[in-house]
Order: C-alpha cells, then sequence, then structure tokens
C-alpha cells in the first residue's frame, strides 16, 4: 500500500454499528468501507442479542465484534452506559443503527447528535415503528421505500437524509415487498454514510443540511441520480445538494 493511500485511509471516520439480528445492512457497509477512497471504516460492531449472524459477518471481515445483552442490564442508561464504553474504548466517531430493535435514550441520542444514524423500511414519516410492511399493504399505498436519517429521541422522527422509493406491487406479500425494500436499503445507507463521513451533509437546527456538490473531489458528493439505480425501486429521492 502507497503512503497516500496509507495517509488516506487513516483520516477514515470510525464506524460503530449497532445490530439486533443477522445484519444485512451491516454486510452492506462492510463491503462498501473496503473501497479504498470509501471515507469511513467499520472498526466496531455491537450486538444487544447472542447468537446471531451479524457478530460472525464482522469477525469474517476483521473487525471487533461485541454482544452487550441488554438483559443483563438492570435498565436502559445502565445497558447505554456500557455501549458507550465500548463505542469510546473502540474511538468510534459515528455510530450506524442497523436493525438495532431498541430504543435509546435522550441522554445517549444527544451525546451522539448529528453522528448517529438509523435506516428504516418505509418514507418516513409515514409508517413509523414495526410491521412496516404489513401495514402498508393494508393501506394499499403504491410506493414505499427506506429512509436513513440522523436519530432523535422519538422513535423514527430524527431529520431525514435520504429515501428511495420502492414501487408497490398488486401482488406483493409483506416479505416480497420486504425483499425489495431491502435491496434498496443496501444501497442507500453506504451512500448516505459516505456523506455524513466525508462532511457533505451534517444536523443543523434539526434538519439535513447539504454542502455544494463536490463531485469533482474526491471524496465529494456524486450527483443524486447515480446514487441509486435499479430496476427494483426508483433514484434516490434526498434533499438537493445545493443548499443556500
Amino acid at each position: 500500500m502507497s503512503s497516500a493511500l496509507s495517509s488516506a485511509m487513516g483520516k477514515r471516520k470510525r464506524v460503530g454499528v449497532l445490530i439486533s439480528g443477522r445484519g444485512s445492512n451491516l454486510q452492506a457497509l462492510i463491503e462498501a468501507a473496503q473501497a479504498p477512497d470509501y471515507p469511513a471504516e467499520i472498526v466496531l460492531v455491537i450486538s444487544n442479542r447472542p447468537k446471531v449472524a451479524g457478530p460472525q459477518f464482522a469477525q469474517a471481515a476483521g473487525i471487533e465484534a461485541l454482544t452487550i445483552d441488554h438483559k443483563g442490564f438492570a435498565d436502559r442508561e445502565s445497558f447505554e452506559q456500557a455501549l458507550q464504553a465500548a463505542l469510546t474504548k473502540a474511538q468510534v466517531d459515528i455510530v450506524c443503527n442497523a436493525g438495532f430493535m431498541r430504543l435509546l435514550t435522550a441522554p445517549f441520542v444527544t451525546a451522539w447528535q448529528g453522528r448517529l444514524l438509523n435506516i428504516h423500511p418505509s418514507l418516513l414519516p409515514a409508517f413509523k415503528g414495526l410491521h412496516v410492511h404489513e401495514r402498508v399493504l393494508q393501506a394499499g399505498v403504491k410506493v414505499s421505500g427506506c429512509t436513513v436519517h440522523f436519530v432523535s429521541p422519538e422513535m423514527d422522527s430524527g431529520a431525514i437524509i435520504a429515501q428511495a422509493a420502492v414501487p408497490v406491487a398488486e401482488t406483493d406479500t409483506p416479505e416480497s415487498l420486504a425483499a425489495r425494500v431491502l435491496r434498496a436499503e443496501h444501497r442507500l445507507y453506504p451512500q448516505v454514510l459516505k456523506w455524513v463521513a466525508n462532511g457533505s451533509v451534517t444536523l443543523q437546527s434539526g434538519r439535513a443540511v447539504f454542502k455544494p456538490a463536490l463531485s469533482a473531489e474526491p471524496g465529494g458528493a456524486v450527483p443524486l441520480a447515480e446514487t441509486v439505480a435499479d430496476q427494483d425501486f426508483e433514484p434516490l429521492y434526498s434533499p438537493p445538494l445545493e443548499r443556500p
């Protein structure tokens, strides 16, 4: 590895990923971070549930993986203190929730404000919470999708960074719709983490604010039309890159 590349990689943001299960979005983030010009590296994976597949993916990629079982703590605060200690020890800069099925307290969220991301399998603010795809089909909506947002203390209510739209077919089941939305998630989350890590988007006054497009520069934000394109879902919906 060249000294220039080593120097560039040394400046990458250190990312911790919180999971509760198989970690398919974790896999997508790990794969994206393997690119030498990606501005973030996954340095720690924490599962709050034992015997799930996610930590195995991390370990196979040479990433430290821990299980911090929330059931072993008297309350959410003490559990989050353990999370915070592990993230601090690993010198994490950004935290990504990837199928992490625990609500985080306001003090924890505040400590990571602007550096804590989540992905949700709907076009927020619609269909917050659980059982999303069943509710989407019951409501008869024609377009669903996924959202990456900054985390706030209120569930699924943080500032929206980007969304990908997935058409709902008449023949869809919750399982088939979930599978297509998940493929969109796997494209969207790595792109948004890239934006946050390279400073293209920040949290300001409760909103996700993008800097002017820097696509001509290494590591800069790419045009939106090029970020998410697949027959299963529509191009990325996001605030424009150029803002006053």
